[in-house]
This record gives C-alpha cells, sequence and structure tokens, in this order.
C-alpha cells in the first residue's frame, strides 16, 4: 500500500538549526549596538529567502531545507546597518536562487548561497554598501540599542580603511565589537563563541578555521613588516572585518568547502585566508574575505579530487607490493 502521508513543509536538520542557534548572540548584539532595525531586516530577509526556496522546493517537489535559515541569519548578519530593505531583499533572492537552487537544491551548490549573495549587491550596490553614510557608529550608553530604532551617528569608514591608513583602533573594541562594521561581524568575542561551540558539536572543521587564519596571519605578517603600503598588523587584520565570521561560519560549509581529507581541510583553509590577505592589500576592496572565499569555493571541488585520487594511487601502490 503506497504511503500518502504529507511530507512536512520544510526539512528539519539538527546540524543547520545548532549554526542558527549559534548565530542567535550576534543577532542580539546586533540590536544592542546598532538598533532594533537589525532585527527587522532579519526578519524580512528571513521571508524572502525562505519564499525564494520554496518556489524552486514546489518546481523540484522536495522539501524547504532549514539550511535556508542558515543562509537567511548569515546574509542579514553581514550587512551594513544602513542597507535599504529593497536591497537586503534582491541579495538574498540571488543569493538563495543563484547560489543555492540552480545548482539542485542543499547539497549540490558550488558555492556559498549567503558570500553570493552579499558579493552580488556589494558590486551592484556600492554606493549603498561601502559609501560615507552606509556605515554607522554603534549606539553608546549602557542600554545601547534596546531603545533605537537605528543608530544615527554617522561614520565615515570601517576599522578595515582605518587600519590601511595607519590609523590605530584599539584591539579590545575590535573583540568586543562597540566599532562600525555589518551587523552581526563586529564582535570578535560572539564570532569565537558561536564558532567554538560549532567545532565542539563537529558542524564545523576546526582544519578550515585554523588554515584560514594561519594562511591570512602569516602572509599578512610579512607584508607588514615588509612595509607594504596598506598592510597592517595580522591580530588587528584577523579581529577587523568580517574574517572571522566568514572563517567560522561560512569557510566551513561542509558541501561549498566539498572537502572529504584532513588534507583537503586545510588546503582550503589556507587558500581562503592567503587570499584574504592578498585581496585586503592590493585590491580596492578593503574587505577580501567575501571574494577570498568564494575563489576558494570555486577550487573546493579540483582539491578534493586530486586529493582522493592520491589516496587512491597510494592505496594500489601498498597492494601491489604487498603482493
Amino acid at each position: 500500500m503506497a504511503d500518502n502521508k504529507k511530507k512536512p513543509l520544510i526539512l528539519v536538520q539538527k546540524p543547520m538549526m545548532r549554526v542558527v542557534y549559534a548565530l542567535i548572540p550576534l543577532q542580539l548584539a546586533s540590536i544592542y549596538f546598532f538598533g532594533w532595525r537589525a532585527l527587522a531586516i532579519l526578519v524580512v530577509v528571513n521571508i524572502a529567502g525562505f519564499l525564494s526556496e520554496y518556489a524552486f522546493a514546489r518546481v523540484y517537489k522536495t522539501q524547504v531545507s532549514s539550511a535556508v535559515f542558515v543562509t537567511n541569519f548569515l546574509f542579514a548578519m553581514s550587512l551594513p546597518p544602513t542597507v535599504p530593505f529593497w536591497i537586503a531583499i534582491v541579495g538574498i533572492v540571488f543569493g538563495v536562487v543563484f547560489g543555492k537552487m540552480v545548482f539542485g537544491g542543499f547539497g549540490r551548490n558550488v558555492f556559498n548561497p549567503a558570500i553570493s549573495g552579499r558579493a552580488f549587491i556589494y558590486v551592484s550596490f556600492g554606493a549603498q554598501m561601502t559609501a560615507h553614510g552606509a556605515w554607522v557608529d554603534p549606539v553608546r550608553g549602557i542600554f545601547g540599542g534596546i531603545t533605537t530604532w537605528q543608530a544615527d551617528a554617522i561614520s565615515s569608514a570601517t576599522p578595515l580603511p582605518e587600519l590601511a591608513a595607519g590609523t590605530h583602533v584599539p584591539l579590545l573594541n575590535l573583540f568586543l565589537g562597540n566599532v562600525s562594521g555589518s551587523f552581526g561581524e563586529t564582535s570578535a568575542l560572539l564570532i569565537l563563541i558561536g564558532g567554538i561551540y560549532l567545532i565542539v558539536k563537529k558542524i564545523a572543521s576546526y582544519q578550515i578555521v585554523l588554515g584560514g587564519v594561519l594562511g591570512y596571519g602569516v602572509l599578512q605578517a610579512v607584508l607588514w613588516l615588509g612595509g607594504v603600503h596598506g598592510a597592517y598588523d595580522p591580530l588587528s587584520g584577523v579581529l577587523a572585518g568580517s574574517f572571522l565570521y566568514v572563517a567560522l561560519f561560512m569557510a566551513t560549509d561542509p558541501v561549498s568547502a566539498g572537502q572529504t581529507t584532513d588534507a583537503g581541510r586545510w588546503i582550503f583553509g589556507l587558500i581562503f585566508g592567503l587570499l584574504t590577505g592578498l585581496i585586503r592589500t592590493f585590491s580596492v576592496w578593503p574587505e577580501g574575505a567575501t571574494f577570498a572565499i568564494l575563489i576558494a569555493n570555486m577550487f573546493a571541488p579540483l582539491i578534493n579530487h586530486l586529493l582522493r585520487e592520491a589516496q587512491t594511487r597510494a592505496k594500489n601502490r601498498q597492494k601491489e607490493q604487498a603482493a
């Protein structure tokens, strides 16, 4: 007898929901630093992202995966506090549709959907995403943005351009998060707490994270000590901008990272870290992590294929020698 039981609308994936749980402290911090508009952006992005995947799921006759909420959270918290709502909607729709669903849905995408959407609006709407007025200083006072819709103190730049210009940015501010920046990317402390939780739960690969920090840190130290124009100390570089956020929550995406060996995870992380340092220092884009992870995603299948082939050849040689 055929099973006519109707499937739930959403396929609940416990690992994906744990990523959402790890991001909740960052979302709460974004409200404290920048006001309730941060929550409004998150709600709008979640609605648009869910509907985008739902439309394709109807065509594919599949369920909406709970991974879409991870994409929505990651994307929303990567946005500047003044981003227009319509740009946020355009970005998440692009990320879900062209970053995941056109490849066939969850588990088949080459690129991280959240970073794909961010990159699209980053290059398409540069004035709204990067120009003067796109950033605001965190709300001051003991209650922060809890009593505020949106912070209104205009900041001329995020910490990365200031560091590149030689301006001193206190490490404690970068660590705690009371600096200008995207909604959920300013507090290194909360990012580390959430990332460590995912590593302990074996949802995120520590090899990718450490490989990224090592690749970026060594290259940045060489550039900084070598007196290269625009280079700054590696510790500030790790704590500032979206590096930690991308390294812990996006680079470790098991689908777009696509690595099945420890060596592959180390190599993938190193590529991400090295590219971040190069783009930050030598390009016009002060935030290099976005493009670094997309390029690393492109090479992920090749890295995995070459390492698996090498393992197969080594096993075959061992068998021949044993025979």
